[in-house]
């Protein structure tokens, strides 16, 4: 039995045994004690912090974008509020599966879910992320009803809006989705919620003054990712608002006028530079592009032969024609080339020196003795080649360059082009080749080479007008910061022109008062019921060249090399307010196709004014 049974040595190995778990409980505890004062005392501000992050997050607050006005302070541009469906990445188990969800629930398409992967590399995980834009009602109204999406939200938010859709396209722009070239030049800080910018036109040059400050706000959420609670660190603050000098019944007017056709319409201020018309055709709608433009939309624009996205008022380059005339005729006077009784017998055409050649006058039968008043009247060609021929390329380049011809004029909206102005350095540098004497002739009468936007022959057109004063062109009128008073923007008013003889401005200036008002001009046709003195210029630019003895005949061309329609002009004479210039693409006579828009457009201007002062 004593060796079945050893009670002290089983009493012996139990009191070993509870000993050593005796032990073993003490160090757990022991160990659990230290633990729990490192997380409680130790480090308890670190895992304060992480357990405050999971359920406190800073957001960013997007701020409203400055709205647009024209200079009478109707809407261009504005701000709807609409609703976004968002999706949190930290809240949702299974990303693709969720957009899968959505997409066969139609309230997202493939588009949406592309766009969500482009998006997210901007923003954190704990970020409301965009998957949905200018959802409709029904939409909104039918996922909060039925809401199975954990971590996917409606959010509201601010929709730019182009009221006038299409008017004043050029000149406003759009706002679009921020792309990688976007984001890595924007700060990232101040558009950390941010979704569009400025691509084009005024939404892009005055990008910062529209867009405003973004703030902070700090979101509390319950365990489930609910918001609880949110309070504002810092407040946004709203993008100014923007008022142009443009005048929308002008611009309404002047789209009107060049509806279904390609070219342009610009008018200045010429005490100023403040530009009220600035209209290129054809246009297309800004409203495509605010949410992203659809394939429809995009192929639409892509496929038109006649580039609707193409500002023609500041990247249109055409031969300026007869409309330079003026500027030559003053630069031959001022250098004392000629003199106000210089004359030439003009017999249809005109011939260098030894040269067989004949440069034909636009009318083949010849206006005989012609001055320079007579040769601007009747854009006589013949005067202005042996005007040209005289004064030699390198003077005449000199004198046009005063009136900032091949550069550009400095408007504030991108992508302005500056034309070309050429010399025999220009020729030279440029192709490589000497330059010719008949080249002179060409130049002398805006073709060849030379090439000028329709915003470049208005300024240079307000500059002869306001007697030498060059001014640089603006769209920005006013600012006005959300309550605070409006804030005029200051006028450059660029440079004065070098005046030898007031007198040979004179001369120059009646020779446009008699495009419109003598019984031989080529314009007379716009004296009819005239309410306000006008000068004008009429133009007719070659697309491309004719042989010495052709003749020009639109009907047997394609409408393509048809030539462009010119008129440039400005009102009232005696105390000039406005300077105008039109291009219409492929027209025709700059009498006939050209001069009675600018009539119409300044009609507007005019009556408005009269308009004004009745009712002071």
């Amino acid at each position: 039995m004593d060796n079945i049974s050893n009670t002290q040595l089983e009493n012996t190995l139990l009191s070993f045994r509870l000993k050593i778990a005796l032990v073993f409980i003490s160090l757990l505890t022991l160990l659990l004690l230290v633990r729990i004062y490192n997380l409680q005392v130790i480090d308890y501000e670190y895992y304060q912090e992480e357990s405050l992050g999971n359920q406190m997050r800073l957001l960013p607050i997007t701020p409203s974008r400055g709205k647009i006005f024209d200079r009478n302070g109707q809407i261009l541009a504005t701000n709807k509020l609409t609703y976004q469906l968002t999706l949190t990445p930290e809240k949702v188990e299974n990303i693709s599966q969720t957009l899968s969800n959505l997409e066969q629930a139609s309230f997202i398409d493939q588009t949406d879910i592309q766009q969500y992967y482009k998006n997210r590399k901007r923003f954190q995980k704990f970020h409301n992320i965009p998957i949905k834009l200018n959802l409709n009602e029904q939409k909104v109204a039918r996922f909060l009803v039925s809401n199975q999406y954990p971590g996917v939200d409606i959010e509201p938010y601010f929709h730019r809006v182009y009221p006038h859709e299409t008017s004043s396209v050029h000149a406003l722009g759009y706002v679009s989705r921020m792309n990688k070239k976007d984001k890595a030049f924007y700060d990232k800080e101040n558009y950390s919620g941010t979704l569009f910018v400025g691509k084009v036109g005024i939404e892009k040059q005055y990008e910062s003054l529209l867009h405003g400050q973004t703030g902070l706000k700090q979101v509390e959420r319950n365990v489930s990712g609910r918001i609880i609670d949110t309070q504002i660190i810092t407040p946004a603050i709203a993008g100014q608002d923007l008022y142009l000098s443009l005048d929308l019944d002008m611009q309404k007017k002047a789209e009107a006028l060049l509806k279904g056709k390609r070219g342009a319409i610009v008018a200045i201020d010429t005490r100023n530079g403040e530009v009220l018309t600035l209209v290129s055709t054809p246009v297309y709608n800004p409203n495509w592009f605010v949410n992203g433009i659809s394939h429809e939309n995009y192929n639409s624009l892509q496929s038109s032969k006649d580039i609707p996205q193409l500002n023609r008022t500041i990247q249109g380059l055409y031969p300026p024609a007869s409309t330079v005339k003026p500027m030559v005729a003053l630069a031959g006077l001022e250098q004392g080339t000629i003199d106000n009784k210089s004359s030439v017998f003009d017999r249809g055409y005109y011939q260098l020196p030894g040269v067989k050649r004949k440069f034909h006058n636009w009318d083949r039968n010849g206006h005989g003795r012609v001055n320079v008043t007579d040769a601007i009247a009747q854009s006589n060609d013949v005067f202005f080649y042996d005007l040209a021929h005289k004064m030699g390329i390198d003077n005449l380049s000199d004198g046009l360059n005063l009136f900032n011809f091949g550069q550009k004029t400095g408007i504030d909206i991108p992508g302005e082009r500056g034309g070309i102005l050429p010399s025999k350095s220009w020729k030279k540098i440029n192709r490589n080749e000497p330059w010719y004497k008949g080249e002179t002739l060409n130049t002398g009468i805006g073709q060849g080479f030379m090439t000028s936007s329709p915003l470049q022959l208005a300024t240079a057109t307000a500059a002869l007008a306001n007697k030498g004063q060059l001014l640089k062109p603006i769209l920005l009128k006013n600012t006005q910061a959300s309550g605070q008073s409006m804030i005029a923007i200051k006028k450059e008013m660029g440079t004065q022109i070098p005046i030898r003889d007031i007198k040979n401005w004179e001369t120059v200036i009646d020779g446009m008062r008699q495009v419109i008002y003598s019984p031989k001009g080529t314009a007379r046709r716009l004296n009819k019921k005239l309410t306000y003195t006008l000068a004008g210029k009429t133009g007719t630019a070659q697309v491309f060249g004719l042989d010495a003895e052709e003749v020009y005949i639109a009907e047997k061309l394609a409408e393509k090399l048809r030539d462009h329609a010119l008129f440039t002009g400005f009102a009232p004479i005696e105390n000039p307010k406005i300077a105008i210039a039109v291009v219409v693409e492929n027209a025709g006579s700059g009498s006939s196709k050209a001069a009675p828009l600018a009539r119409q457009v300044l009609d507007v201007y005019f009556n408005k004014q009269s308009n004004n002062s009745l009712a002071q």
